[in-house]
């Protein structure tokens, strides 16, 4: 079982201005004990891996929350929790919707740095992190190289692509496209955007196996093949049902285009060279946003990391469903 927190903190932005009394929200184990586990989470999941990872993370699963200290920490712009767009601007009590400040991925990893600190965590011993929790996890061993054991990079690389950021961009393009979403009357606007965002992003998330074995015809006689085009449509409403707004989606996609741990740093290979912990990256042989080929890549930039290329019928989500082979992984 884990336990809900939340702090408040002053943060200063990477890309100017700050948010002031800004929460963060965060999950932990009910217990200190075993090993700490710091899990950093994807896209529109939040801050309790048990919710959106439950065949991974609980008691007596490959990350138990019994017997070692789980940490996750609830990202910034998402609306499950932490400060974002569909919380109250404090100078005008409405919420921030459009208003709302750009952040990014460095500014995701202060906020992990300071709930680390909050509980007085001087070492990790595993940091997990798949698709943007990868982009987090990249980030945070690299600019605090000594502070992991061990870290598992999945479905994920160091600086965002241009095929990945053509994919956010017309996420954004959807958005954009319904008038409800620039009206920003209230949190509900954008709902028809949302949903083909959403539609449209899980086509990058899938393959074309996946579709095949999921989503197949069963009549051979169909006037007219729907049933993939049914999925769709359920995918986006499904999200609209989580609660999940449009003014929370467009902040974290221009969060994902913040992505770039060479930075500042003399790029991306000199900004890998820094990390000291033993590490494991994981491809998965039909993710089309994160390639193995990619993977394989970046992977040998980091002194001794190991990399591992699993198969799965399923794309860039076969880091949230091939959990036999994630188990045997972060073993």
């Amino acid at each position: 079982m884990l336990v809900r927190h939340q702090i408040t903190a002053t943060l200063p932005l990477e890309a100017g201005g700050t948010l002031e009394k800004a929460r963060i929200v965060f999950h932990t184990s009910e217990r200190r004990r075993g090993k700490v586990i710091w899990i950093c989470h994807a896209l529109t999941a939040n801050s309790n891996p048990e919710d959106w990872w439950p065949e991974m993370v609980g008691p007596g699963k490959p990350l138990d929350t019994e017997r070692n200290f789980i940490v996750c920490v609830n990202m910034l712009g998402s609306p499950y929790g932490s400060e974002g767009p569909a919380r109250d601007n404090p100078a005008t009590g409405k919420p921030w919707l459009l208003d709302f400040p750009k952040i990014t991925i460095r500014d995701l990893v202060s906020t992990l740095e300071l709930v680390r600190k909050k509980l007085e965590i001087n070492k990790i011993d595993l940091l997990v992190g798949s698709s943007i929790g990868g982009f987090q996890a990249l980030e945070w061993a690299v600019s605090c190289p000594n502070l992991f054991c061990r870290c598992a990079f999945i479905a994920t690389a160091p600086r965002i692509s241009p095929y990945a950021g053509a994919t956010v961009e017309t996420q954004i393009m959807a958005l954009e496209a319904d008038p409800t979403f620039r009206e920003a009357a209230s949190v509900q606007g954008g709902t028809a955007g949302l949903k083909c965002a959403r539609a449209q992003a899980l086509i990058s998330y899938r393959c074309f196996r996946g579709y095949g074995i999921r989503q197949q015809e069963t009549d051979p006689d169909t006037l007219f093949s729907d049933r993939s085009g049914s999925y769709q449509r359920y995918q986006g409403e499904k999200l609209v049902r989580r609660d999940f707004d449009a003014y929370s989606y467009y902040t974290l996609c221009l969060l994902l285009k913040s992505h770039n741990v060479g930075r500042g740093r003399g790029g991306v290979a000199e900004a890998l060279r820094r990390i000291k912990a033993d590490v494991t990256v994981a491809a998965i042989d039909t993710d089309n946003l994160f390639p193995p080929e990619e993977g394989r890549q970046w992977a040998r930039l980091i002194p001794g990391a190991q990399y591992i290329e699993f198969t799965s019928a399923f794309g860039h989500d076969g880091f949230l469903l091939e959990t036999a082979k994630l188990a045997a992984l972060l073993m």
